[in-house]
């Protein structure tokens, strides 16, 4: 933990150093951006439908990381029209140094150490000794505030119960017909957006014990307990993630922090309590990015952070749960 709030308050630091040099470029100290004009760069593009969900639509999955000024600065992204953001095959002490250092030599798409470097949308093109952005230009090169040069994994548990009145009955939405499901979403400290909580994967860390660490971390203060009642989060967390489980996503995220050589990659995992006997035992209190934690109506209004929404939905239908009012109500709980 404190490695990574070291290096979050190093790529601020190098973040302001970087704007205030009036340079194209930045150099030296590790984790410093580099803003230069990407849209000059020709791309060929390989294949067309890698980024696509489940449905195999490209609707909004490269639109954030085009977004104006990038986090953290004034800095203007080139402007990328959608016909040009074509998918492509695909510092601190804990980021990567500049591509250029001469002791620095990444092995991408591949297991690097205990560092991954491989992308679970297949493999990526290598430009000039960086790697590209498998979903397209965003008008901005370099690392960015992302600690690795290629992907970044994270995880996102999605822990869900069906909402209930004081009976314990189930609540039927009136316009739908469908159960209505609850998630566990927290308001990151950063940029103020309700999310769900999730977080980096460690080097060397494997994926299930990220969903375990950071929903114990972001929405139970475990970091913050006395040892006892740390042991009593992690038997509550234990039961939680023993539960059948649901992969929502795996890949590619739109994510406003994407650049055209570093980019978010995520395992969004749905865990869901059907009886509520495991989820009602949860005591939510924020910790760690989390500046609020509660539960949450799942429905179509709801305004998340990145690539939260989709996955949310995705969760919603395959729970066969209320999102929208302009579904047509079927037999379903009535």
């Amino acid at each position: 933990l404190a490695g990574r709030v070291l290096g979050k308050a190093l790529a601020a630091v190098s973040l302001s150093v970087a704007l205030a040099s009036v340079t194209v470029r930045s150099s030296g100290c590790h984790g410093i951006l580099e803003f230069r004009n990407s849209f000059s760069s020709c791309w060929f593009h390989l294949n067309t439908n890698i980024m696509s969900g489940s449905n195999g639509s490209k609707e909004n999955s490269h639109n954030k990381a085009r977004t104006s000024p990038y986090p953290g600065s004034k800095v203007e992204r080139s402007q990328v029209p959608n016909e040009k953001v074509v998918s492509v095959l695909a510092g601190p002490r804990w980021a990567d140094p500049q591509i250029s250092e001469s002791n620095f030599s990444p092995k991408f798409n591949e297991k690097d150490g205990h560092v991954e470097r491989k992308s679970q949308n297949g493999l990526y093109e290598i430009e000039n000794g960086r790697p590209r952005n498998p979903a397209g230009r965003t008008g901005l090169v370099g690392r960015g505030l992302l600690g690795r040069w290629s992907p970044n994994h994270a995880a996102d548990p999605i822990i869900t119960r069906w909402k209930r009145d004081s009976s314990g009955n189930k609540i039927i939405h009136p316009v739908s017909g469908k159960h209505i499901l609850q998630f566990v979403a927290i308001k990151r400290k950063d940029c103020g957006e309700w999310a769900i909580p999730g977080g980096m994967v460690d080097p060397g860390e494997k994926i299930s014990a990220t969903l375990k660490r950071e929903f114990g971390e972001e929405a139970l203060n475990s970091l913050q307990e006395t040892s006892a009642e740390k042991r009593e989060i992690e038997e509550k967390l234990h039961k939680l993630f023993s539960q059948d489980n649901l992969v929502i996503h795996k890949g590619y995220v739109d994510d406003p922090r994407n650049t055209d050589n570093a980019w978010m990659e995520t395992e969004a995992v749905n865990y869901h309590g059907e009886t509520g006997e495991i989820m009602d035992n949860l005591t939510l209190e924020a910790g760690d990015d989390a500046g609020k934690v509660r539960w949450v109506d799942i429905n179509d209004k709801l305004k998340l952070y990145a690539s939260h929404s989709q996955f949310i939905k995705l969760v919603a239908e395959k729970r066969d749960a209320h999102w929208s009012e302009d579904s047509e109500p079927d037999c379903h709980g009535l």
